[in-house]
């Protein structure tokens, strides 16, 4: 018994939850496939499966096994067919992008791309905090911002501009300013990365670069939603990625101000892990997320 076969006995225990029921299914004696992941545990150094009368569950170790086997068994699926031009793209993509992206863009148009490959299985997640690629199993991440990894490959996609708006209540009871001076008085919805840090302020184009302005604000959010629906509550000013809330502002719900004077363009950029080989169901998923993205930024900068 090879080492794929082991791994798929694996993966049949943990997904039925005893080893009686995954011996059934693979019509292998019950003892061969007890055997085979007591082999597999003794290899890898760790216990993958709390063993019970009545159930077999993953350890947490066997869960972060799992995750990564179920990709090894894909990639080798895919490297077996990699000369058959006509054969289905299959596995399972994990990604991550912000919720915004994700609701917005994303998973309204992502039917028709499973219509086109109905043996692909797509996890998406949605967080604010910055994602471990290569420990947490990510295919691709969809980032805004400055990339810092060097350890990854960055496809820059475009800019997204940032639109400077608040709910249209805010701006009756405080008034819609027409300059930065008339910021004063105006409170702003602060955005951190971590409860605990210091919101930079009012970012703005000051006619030669970037300033900002320091304004007060009674809340603190460190997720885009939550930033989004503090201002639909009119906490105050907020300063998302237009991409966003394009839908919001064309709705009345929120109202852009002071465009002549924006904060800067962030760049979104697909990451992805260094592989000498690009599995084929992650290189069409990029291509198809570049698709669906770029219509919606402005070009990236001329290299200085």
């Amino acid at each position: 018994m090879d080492s794929l076969d082991t791994l798929r006995i694996f993966q049949r225990v943990a997904e039925l939850g005893a080893f009686t029921r995954a011996a059934d299914s693979l019509g292998l004696p019950k003892a061969s496939v007890s055997t085979a992941v007591q082999r597999l545990e003794a290899n890898v150094g760790t216990q993958l499966l709390h063993r019970t009368t009545r159930r077999v569950q993953l350890t947490a170790d066997g869960e972060v096994f799992y995750q990564r086997s179920r990709d090894l068994a894909d990639d080798m699926d895919e490297l077996h067919g990699m000369f058959r031009e006509a054969r289905q793209l299959k596995g399972r993509l994990r990604v991550d992008m912000s919720g915004g992206l994700a609701r917005g863009y994303v998973l309204p148009r992502l039917p028709e791309f499973l219509a086109e490959h109905p043996l692909l299985e797509v996890e998406i997640s949605s967080t604010d905090r910055l994602v471990d690629v290569i420990r947490e199993g990510f295919d691709c991440v969809l980032c805004g911002g400055t990339v810092a990894d060097s350890s990854l490959v960055a496809r820059p996609l475009g800019m997204m501009p940032i639109a400077s708006c608040a709910s249209p209540a805010y701006l009756a009871k405080h008034g819609t300013p027409r300059s930065i001076d008339e910021l004063e008085g105006h409170q702003l919805v602060h955005y951190v990365g971590t409860l605990g840090q210091r919101s930079p302020g009012f970012e703005y184009f000051d006619g030669t670069g970037y300033a900002m302005r320091a304004l007060p604000g009674p809340i603190t959010v460190n997720s885009g939603d939550a930033y989004v629906a503090a201002a639909l509550a009119g906490f105050g000013i907020i300063q998302p990625p237009a991409i966003g809330v394009r839908k919001l502002l064309a709705a009345g719900e929120l109202v852009e101000i002071l465009p002549g004077a924006p904060a800067e363009p962030m760049p979104l950029t697909l990451l992805y892990p260094r592989r000498r080989h690009l599995p084929r169901r992650v290189g069409a998923f990029m291509d198809w997320l570049a698709g669906v993205a770029t219509p919606h930024l402005d070009p990236m900068p001329a290299p200085r």
